[in-house]
């Protein structure tokens, strides 16, 4: 009798545990799906849902560093330019606590963004808090 209850037990932490992580990275991949619905619709509202207002974004352009607020750089970005045809997927999220790195991918005709966003839960609310980026142009 022991040993069932135990066992019993055991199997529920593992599966609350497992409950918790599944809602964490959910919350985390919705705040993503905001992002890439922002980059992809050109639809600004959502990244600002996406980012907090003092988020950053880093960049090497040319050899040289650039850092920005991401919020406003993305914003003015989408709002002076048409969508382009693209395929957008995350490609790895890793999670500890409150912190989250998520590795993504915007796929466009002629080159690939590579972002990796680092995310904070604030207020019980996956948001992203720094995006550094790297272009990778296609060959033809």
């Amino acid at each position: 009798m022991r040993l069932s209850l135990l066992s019993l037990f055991l199997t529920t932490v593992i599966m609350t545990q497992t409950q918790a992580q599944d809602t964490n990275v959910n919350s985390i991949e919705n705040t993503i799906n905001l992002y890439f619905d922002g980059m992809i619709n050109h639809n600004s509202a959502s990244i600002k849902k996406a980012f907090t207002p003092t988020a950053s974004m880093k960049w090497i352009e040319k050899g040289a560093y650039k850092e920005v607020n991401a919020v406003e750089a993305l914003t003015e970005y989408l709002d002076s330019n048409k969508p382009s045809k693209s395929v957008a997927r995350i490609t790895s999220i890793n999670r500890q606590g409150d912190a989250a790195n998520v590795g993504l991918e915007i796929e466009y005709e002629t080159f690939t963004f590579v972002d990796y966003m680092h995310l904070l839960k604030i207020n019980n609310e996956w948001l992203i808090v720094s995006k550094t980026y790297t272009t990778i142009p296609k060959e033809f």
